[in-house]
C-alpha cells in the first residue's frame, strides 16, 4: 500500500490505490500476457505444492486490496481443476509435488492498520473464501486470536483449528525502515508457517524504468477510466493538473530505492532476535519473473519451516 502522509486527500489516496490494485490485476495480450497477480498465485502453489492448503494466508498491509482478491480467486479455481497431475497448470511446467488433487478451498484474510472496509467488504462478498479484520491489524504485533475472533466473519473450527498462518507482504514491505521490519520479521517468524514478499519493482535501471512507463500508461487509460468511474475529476487530476501520475511514479521510484534485496532481508532475520537454532528451521528462497518482457518483474521472496 503507498504510505501518503495524511494531508493527502482521501480521494487522491483511494485513486492511487485503486490504480495500483489494477498494476496488479492488469494484463494485455499484446504487451503483458500474464498480470503479476496470476504469477503470485503459480508461486504459491509451485513452491507451497502439496502443503497449500495446510495455510490461511493473511495479507498484512492490504491497502485498498491489491492483489489478493486475484490471487484467492485463481488459486481456488486450480485446485478445483487440480483432479490429476497433468490438469494442474504451473509455472515453468512443475507439478504439485505429489500429484494429489487438494479439494479444500484455501481461504485468504485482509488485513491493515488502517482497513479500507468497504473495499475488502465488496471483494469478500464475491468469494466465501476471502474475509478480513475490521479492526486495526499490526504486523509487528499480530493478534494470537487474529483468525478466531477479529474477522467480520468466522472461520469453522476445520480451519482454524487445524491450518498455519502464512502472511503476505504485497507491494508492501519496502515500506518498513529497519527498526521496524526487524519485530514484524521476528513476530512473523514467531506465529507464522512461512510469509512471502512480493514487489513490482528493485533497484535497477529497469526498476526505475517501470514506474514511468506505468505513469505513461495513467496518462493513456485516463478517459477510460474516467468513463468507467463516471468520474470526470479522474482526467482532470490526469491530464489537465497531472497529480495522480506524478504521485505514482514518484512513489514507483521511491519504492525502487526501499526495496530490499534476498539478502538483505536475511541479514534482517538473522539480527531481529529469533534464536539461530530456530532460523535453521526456516527455508529462504527468491526469484523474479517478468510479466512484461525486458520492462517489469515481479521479485519475490517465499520463506517456509522446512518440513521435519
Amino acid at each position: 500500500m503507498v504510505r501518503i502522509n495524511p494531508p493527502f486527500h482521501p480521494w487522491f489516496r483511494g485513486k492511487v490505490q485503486t490504480a495500483l490494485t489494477e498494476a496488479w490485476n492488469s494484463r494485455n495480450p499484446l504487451i503483458q500476457p500474464i498480470s503479476p497477480a496470476r504469477i503470485v498465485a503459480r508461486l504459491l502453489e509451485d513452491h507451497l505444492g502439496d502443503r497449500l492448503s495446510d495455510h490461511v494466508f493473511v495479507d498484512f498491509c492490504a491497502g485498498g486490496g491489491g492483489p489478493t482478491p486475484s490471487v484467492e480467486r485463481y488459486i481456488n479455481e486450480d485446485l478445483s481443476l487440480s483432479l490429476s497431475p497433468s490438469s494442474s497448470r504451473r509455472l515453468n511446467g512443475s507439478s504439485n509435488g505429489n500429484g494429489k488433487a487438494a479439494r479444500e478451498p484455501v481461504q485468504f484474510v485482509l488485513t491493515d492498520l488502517h482497513p479500507h472496509i468497504e473495499n475488502w467488504s465488496q471483494a469478500a462478498s464475491r468469494s466465501p473464501n476471502l474475509h478480513f479484520s475490521p479492526g486495526p491489524v499490526d504486523a509487528s504485533d499480530a493478534p494470537a486470536d487474529l483468525l478466531t475472533s477479529r474477522l467480520e466473519t468466522t472461520l469453522p473450527p476445520s480451519v482454524t483449528r487445524t491450518k498455519k498462518p502464512f502472511r503476505l507482504y504485497n507491494l508492501a514491505f519496502h515500506h518498513f525502515d529497519d527498526p521496524l521490519a526487524r519485530p514484524i520479521l521476528r513476530n512473523t517468524i514467531e506465529t507464522s508457517d512461512g510469509f512471502a514478499i512480493f514487489e513490482l519493482q528493485d533497484r535497477s535501471v529497469r526498476g526505475f524504468l517501470a514506474p514511468c512507463l506505468f505513469g505513461i500508461g495513467i496518462l493513456l487509460t485516463a478517459p477510460a477510466y474516467a468513463w468507467r468511474w463516471r468520474s470526470p475529476s479522474t482526467l482532470f487530476w490526469c491530464w489537465i493538473i497531472p497529480i495522480l501520475p506524478f504521485v505514482l511514479v514518484f512513489d514507483g521510484w521511491i519504492s525502487a530505492l526501499r526495496t530490499r534485496t534476498v539478502d538483505e532481508v536475511e541479514v534482517l532475520m538473522r539480527t531481529c532476535g529469533v534464536g539461530e537454532k530456530e532460523l535453521e528451521r526456516w527455508e529462504l528462497k527468491s526469484g523474479s519473473v517478468p510479466f512484461i518482457p525486458l520492462v517489469a518483474s515481479l521479485n519475490w521472496i517465499i520463506c517456509t519451516k522446512r518440513r521435519e
